[in-house]
């Protein structure tokens, strides 16, 4: 048949086909198949899986597709992303997907960013981070050269660092560039800490020192502790500074004229962190702006009011396991909302208004 002829069929032929009920078409395909040969079957057997394809994220309403992403994991939507422009438009635009994403991580989600671009970026960034650890390729080393023993104590802040040494000095170093900018003679450090004019040392000598930066010169000697001094913290504005020893005790202290104003008891291990920091938060032991003392052994952190009278009385005392069989590190930080510290098993994190573990 020409193909003119052919083609003037074909037409006439699918006006009649339209022109059929379902049951009348059924019919006729079926007669149509039973007539081909192997071409034509291997030719509609490759053309029907394109024809039954329906592409439902395209079709379905928003709202249904968001629904029915909920259900994947995020490796699974990350791989669906790469289908089509169209799936990674919808599969981009589902906040709620990758805010839970993010949360499953262990991220603390701002509810008032709803920009779902946002936060798949934000789950993206989070996992190469973590490839980069598992990988060792997280961070650039360096090497700091200068002390001659060994280096037991740390405080960084604003791109300095500070070390203590059993070679009885104290150094702090610019991290950007590995320079020493200061060096002072000291006793032995187990904790460091320090500002722009100022250098507070623990040492294993049982008692702690503050240091003048520009002379090197011994401004204070606190005496007292009978174990080494394992962690220190100071506030200015207070005057006050406190110590955490192996003797199960923290001092408090007048930091401008070096005298005990009181001595927290009820640890039973090494006190091995301290930290001083302003409430922001409400509750019945205490209200926003009250400075808080938290003090951590190797089992419990016991929170204290801080002030001037002698017979300070615990507020609180937090741990992670009844029976101590999880260890505490000296790991601590406190922001006035959130305690945060580290165990055998991880990472533990408590409300300070509620005392609860959040996570």
């Amino acid at each position: 048949m020409e193909r003119k002829d052919f083609e003037t069929w074909l037409d006439n032929i699918s006006v009649t086909f339209l022109s059929l009920m379902d049951l009348q078409k059924n019919e006729t395909l079926d007669h149509l198949i039973s007539l081909s040969g192997a071409v034509q079957l291997r030719h509609l057997s490759n053309n029907l899986e394109t024809l039954l394809k329906r592409d439902f994220l395209k079709l379905l309403p928003l709202e249904l597709s968001f629904y029915l992403l909920k259900w994947l994991d995020p490796q699974t939507l990350l791989t669906c992303c790469l289908v089509s422009k169209q799936w990674n438009k919808v599969i981009s635009a589902c906040t709620e997907v990758w805010q839970t994403a993010c949360k499953n991580l262990g991220w603390q989600i701002d509810d008032s960013v709803q920009d779902a671009l946002h936060w798949k970026k934000v789950y993206l960034k989070a996992i190469l981070r973590m490839k980069q650890l598992e990988d060792h390729e997280a961070f650039e080393t360096s090497s700091l050269i200068g002390h001659s023993a060994r280096v037991y104590a740390l405080y960084y802040k604003d791109g300095l660092l500070c070390t203590g040494s059993d070679d009885l000095s104290a150094k702090l170093w610019d991290v950007s560039t590995g320079q020493c900018v200061y060096g002072i003679q000291t006793h032995t450090c187990a904790a460091v800490k320090f500002d722009e004019q100022k250098l507070v040392t623990g040492s294993f000598d049982n008692t702690v020192a503050c240091w003048e930066w520009s002379s090197g010169a011994r401004t204070q000697h606190f005496r007292g502790h009978t174990g080494a001094v394992f962690s220190v913290d100071y506030n200015d504005e207070l005057d006050i500074l406190v110590s955490g020893s192996a003797d199960f005790t923290v001092k408090v202290w007048a930091l401008s004229a070096g005298t005990c104003l009181n001595t927290l008891t009820g640890h039973t291990e090494w006190v091995t962190k301290v930290v001083l920091q302003k409430c922001k938060v409400k509750s019945l032991l205490h209200s926003p702006g009250d400075y808080i003392l938290l003090s951590a052994d190797k089992y419990e952190i016991k929170i204290w009011p801080i002030g001037r009278e002698i017979n300070c009385k615990c507020l609180k005392t937090l741990s992670v396991s009844e029976d101590r069989s999880i260890c505490l590190q000296p790991r601590l930080h406190f922001d006035g909302k959130y305690i945060v510290c580290s165990s055998a098993l991880g990472l533990y994190q408590w409300d300070f208004a509620s005392y609860d573990i959040l996570r």
